[in-house]
């Protein structure tokens, strides 16, 4: 199981519908068309991963961080998405990343941080993002191992990159 993680509007259940759309053979689902709606609650999706392998996504709603920490029990995956575009939000999911990596309860979990919405003329790249909240520092002072990778939920880039991580963790 792999808990899925952001604040509201960073595009978790976009992306969580791809993946379930998505096969670990390359097909990255994009013939699907997709309506998505703010999740309220949580959403639990199977995505095969290969090799007759399925794991379930949790996806909890972003509006729900107060009580994220009931999640945590357990937790072996963890993938936090942050809204490359939205640049008024980045110092908020900054926050919760650290709160997230700061938990005594996640301390064992393999980290996915999912750079979203790469695909925008606007969105903040690796580098500029890296800069503002010295993400490189804060990747080598994490207990978890964390990984970065750079998606568009839109365009279905990227998935193959999360498919890979869930089959390595």
């Amino acid at each position: 199981m792999a808990l899925l993680l952001g604040s509201p509007g960073v595009g978790k259940t976009l992306l969580s519908k791809r993946l379930q759309t998505c096969s670990a053979k390359g097909n990255d689902g994009m013939d699907v068309p997709l309506v998505t709606s703010a999740t309220v609650g949580l959403n639990l999706i199977d995505v095969n991963i290969g090799r007759k392998q399925e794991v379930t996504i949790t996806e909890v709603g972003g509006c729900m961080a107060p009580i994220w920490p009931k999640y945590y029990k357990e937790t072996k995956r963890l993938m936090f998405v942050i809204d490359m575009s939205n640049r008024m939000q980045i110092s908020a999911s900054c926050i919760q990343l650290l709160g997230l990596l700061d938990s005594d309860q996640l301390q064992d979990a393999a980290f996915l941080l999912i750079f979203n919405k790469m695909d925008m003329p606007n969105a903040m790249n690796r580098c500029e993002f890296g800069a503002i909240v010295r993400l490189e520092e804060i990747i080598q002072n994490a207990v978890q191992k964390v990984t970065v990778v750079e998606v568009s939920a839109k365009e279905g880039r990227g998935l193959q990159d999360i498919i890979k991580w869930l089959q390595d963790t």
